[in-house]
C-alpha cells in the first residue's frame, strides 16, 4: 500500500498522462544527448590537446637544436679569435704597432660582412681599452668594464664561452642596440691564471627571433626562451612583457619536472612545452592557447550537437503524436471535469465511442454532472433562504437596543420639563422607528440613509448640548448608490457612547462619503477618548459584546455588511488612545441585482 502511494504522488506531479509520456521521452533522450556530447567533448579536448603538445614539443626540440648549433657555430668563431697569436700580441704589445691590429681588424671586417646576424665584435684589454668593429667605434667613457655581466662572466670563466642573456649594450659610445651576448675571456701568455682580456660577439636579436620565426607553431601559440636564471632571452612581447601589459607563467615554467604543464582552467588555459638545453641552459617555451586550440574542434561539436538535437526534435514530435492519440478521450474527460469544478453544469454530455474504461467512466462522469446540477440548484435554494433569514435576525436585534437608549434620553429631557425638545425628539424617534421595524425595503439610498443618520444627531445633540456638535460632509454623486439600511446610526451611536459620552470638552463627529477605487465609502469620525491596540483588535468579536452599551451593533452591522456584500466590504476602524476614531464603512458603487430584497 506504502508504495503504491508513492507511485501515485509520482505520478501526480504530471497535468496529463501526454506530459507525463512527452517528459520522460525528452528527459531520456536529453540526457542521452548530453551524456554523448560530454564524452565527445572531453574526448575531442583531450585529442586536440595531447596531439598539440606532442607536435609542439617536436617543434621546440627542433628549435633548441637549431639554437645550440648555431651557438656552437658563434663559438668556434670566437676560438678561433679569441686564439689567434694577433689577439695575444694585442693584448701584451704596443697599440702603436699596427700590424697584428690590422690583421684583427681585416678578421673582423671579414666576419661582419659576411654574417648580418652579429652586431658588434670586440677585444677589450686588462687595461680597459679596446678594439671594436672596424677600428672606428669608441669605447663609451661612462662604463665601468667590471660592471658589465658579460665582461664579469668572462672574466671570472677564463677560457670558456658565456652566453650572457638578451640586454642593451653599452660598451660602444652613442650606440645601444638589443643583444645577445658571446663573451670568452683570454688568458695571459705568460701566465695562464692571469686574464689578459675578453673576446665577445654580440648577436643580434633578430638572430634570435628568426630562429623562433622558422619553426612555427601555428596562430594557437608561440615560443620563447628563458636563461637558467628564469630571465627572458626572446619573447615575441618582449616590449609589451618589461612595460607590464602582459604577463607570462615564469615560475610555472621553471619548476616544473616535465616537458609539458597545463595552467589555468577551461578556455583560457594555456599548455607550456619545455625543452631545455644542456649546452647553453636556455629553455625553449611553447606555449599554446587552449581556447585558439579547441577553436576548430568546436566546429566538429557543433555538427554533433545539432545532429543530436535534431534527432531529438523528431522523437519528441513522434511521441508526442502517440501520446495524444492515446490521452485526448483522458483530455476531453479532464476538460469537462474542469469546468464542472467552475460551476459550468450546462455544457452536453461527452460521447465516448471506445468500450473500454474510459467510455465506462465517461457515461459514469454524465451522470453524476446531472446528478451534482440538481443538488447544486436545491443547495442555492437553500442558502438564500438562510441568508434572508440571517439578515432579518440580525436586524432585530438592533431595534430593542436602540429603543432602549432613545426611550431613556426622552425620559431625561421629560423629567426636565423641556416639553417643547421631547415632541421633536418623540418625533424623530418616530420616524427612525418606522424605518427599522419596516420590513418592505433592505436597501434604501444613501441619501435616505444620510437622513436618518442626521435625524439621529438631532436627537443625540438635544440630549448633550454641551458634549457635542457634528457635521455632515457626502458627495452628491453618492445619493443615488444602495446601501443596506441602518448602517450608520449604530455606528455613530456607538461614536458617541465610548468615545464623546467620556471626553472632558466638547466633541465633534464628522460624517463624510465620498467614491474611492469604484466603491462607496462612508466615514464616521469623532474626536473622542479613542481605543487602545486590544480593543480595536477585539471591536468586532461578539463574546467581548457589553450588551449593556451599543457594542452589539458594530457586530450586526459587520455581519450584515459582509453576509450581503461579502468579506471584501464592511467596516474598518483604525483609532489613537486621546485623539479619537475613525469607523469607515466600504461598499461597492456600482452594485449588480443579484441580492432578492427581502
Amino acid at each position: 500500500m506504502k508504495k503504491e502511494y508513492t507511485e501515485g504522488r509520482f505520478l501526480g506531479r504530471f497535468k496529463s498522462i501526454q506530459s507525463a509520456i512527452f517528459t520522460t521521452v525528452a528527459i531520456v533522450l536529453l540526457g542521452a544527448v548530453l551524456i554523448v556530447t560530454v564524452v565527445s567533448l572531453n574526448y575531442t579536448r583531450k585529442a586536440v590537446l595531447e596531439n598539440s603538445t606532442m607536435y609542439t614539443q617536436t617543434i621546440i626540440r627542433q628549435m633548441n637544436q637549431n639554437i645550440d648549433s648555431y651557438i656552437d657555430y658563434m663559438e668556434n668563431i670566437a676560438s678561433v679569435i679569441a686564439d689567434s697569436e694577433d689577439v695575444q700580441k694585442y693584448l701584451s704589445g704596443d697599440l702603436d704597432n699596427t700590424e697584428y691590429r690590422r690583421r684583427l681588424l681585416e678578421q673582423f671586417h671579414t666576419i661582419l660582412e659576411g654574417r648580418d646576424d652579429i652586431c658588434n665584435l670586440g677585444l677589450v684589454r686588462a687595461d680597459g681599452k679596446a678594439l671594436l668593429n672596424d677600428g672606428t667605434d669608441t669605447v663609451n667613457p661612462n662604463i665601468r668594464m667590471e660592471n658589465l655581466e658579460w665582461f664579469r662572466n668572462a672574466w671570472d670563466n677564463l677560457g670558456i664561452s658565456v652566453l650572457t642573456s638578451s640586454h642593451v649594450q653599452h660598451i660602444i659610445e652613442g650606440e645601444r642596440p638589443w643583444v645577445i651576448t658571446l663573451s670568452k675571456g683570454i688568458c695571459s701568455r705568460d701566465r695562464k691564471e692571469k686574464p689578459a682580456g675578453v673576446f665577445f660577439i654580440d648577436l643580434n636579436y633578430n638572430a634570435i627571433r628568426e630562429l623562433c620565426d622558422q619553426n612555427t607553431i601555428g596562430d594557437a601559440g608561440y615560443v620563447f626562451i628563458l636563461d637558467q636564471d628564469g630571465n627572458i632571452v626572446y619573447h615575441p612581447q618582449q616590449q609589451q612583457l618589461y612595460n607590464e601589459l602582459q604577463t607570462e607563467n615564469i615560475d610555472e615554467v621553471m619548476q616544473v619536472g616535465s616537458d609539458a604543464v597545463l595552467t589555468g582552467t577551461g578556455n583560457s588555459g594555456k599548455v607550456y612545452c619545455i625543452s631545455k638545453s644542456e649546452k647553453t641552459g636556455w629553455s625553449v617555451a611553447g606555449c599554446m592557447n587552449v581556447g585558439k586550440l579547441l577553436r576548430s574542434s568546436r566546429q566538429a561539436q557543433l555538427i554533433y550537437v545539432l545532429t543530436a538535437l535534431v534527432l531529438m526534435i523528431i522523437a519528441i514530435i513522434l511521441s508526442s503524436v502517440v501520446a495524444r492519440n492515446i490521452t485526448l478521450p483522458i483530455q476531453r474527460l479532464r476538460d469537462s471535469m474542469a469546468k464542472v469544478q467552475e460551476g459550468d453544469f450546462g455544457g452536453p454530455d461527452l460521447i465516448v465511442t471506445s468500450e473500454n474504461e474510459i467510455g465506462s467512466l465517461t457515461s459514469s462522469f454524465n451522470v453524476m454532472t446531472h446528478r451534482i446540477e440538481e443538488l447544486m440548484e436545491q443547495n442555492v435554494r437553500d442558502q438564500e433562504e438562510k441568508r434572508k433569514s440571517e439578515l432579518k435576525a440580525l436586524q432585530s436585534q438592533i431595534n430593542p437596543h436602540f429603543l432602549y437608549n432613545t426611550l431613556d434620553s426622552i425620559i431625561w429631557m421629560a423629567e426636565g420639563k423641556k416639553n417643547e425638545e421631547v415632541v421633536l425628539m418623540t418625533a424623530a424617534l418616530a420616524r427612525l422607528l418606522r424605518q427599522s421595524i419596516s420590513n418592505e425595503d433592505e436597501l434604501v439610498s444613501i441619501a435616505t440613509e444620510i437622513e436618518y443618520a442626521r435625524s439621529y444627531l438631532t436627537i443625540q445633540k438635544m440630549r448633550y448640548k454641551d458634549k457635542m456638535e457634528f457635521q455632515i460632509q457626502v458627495d452628491l454623486s453618492l445619493n443615488h448608490v444602495k446601501i443596506i439600511k441602518l448602517v450608520l446610526q449604530p455606528i455613530i451611536e456607538n461614536a458617541i457612547y465610548h468615545g464623546l459620552k467620556y471626553k472632558e470638552t466638547k466633541g465633534l463627529l464628522v460624517v463624510r462619503g465620498y467614491r474611492q477605487d469604484g466603491n462607496a465609502v462612508l466615514e464616521i469620525s469623532d474626536d473622542g477618548t479613542g481605543m487602545d491596540e486590544h480593543t480595536l483588535a477585539h471591536i468586532f468579536e461578539r463574546h467581548k459584546v457589553n450588551y449593556h452599551s451599543n457594542g452589539v451593533g458594530v457586530y450586526n452591522v459587520q455581519k450584515r455588511l459582509q453576509l450581503y456584500y461579502g468579506a471584501d466590504y464592511g467596516i474598518s476602524y483604525r483609532s489613537e488612545p486621546g485623539k479619537g476614531t475613525t469607523a469607515t464603512i466600504t461598499i461597492p458603487a456600482e452594485q449588480e441585482e443579484y441580492h432578492e430584497e427581502l
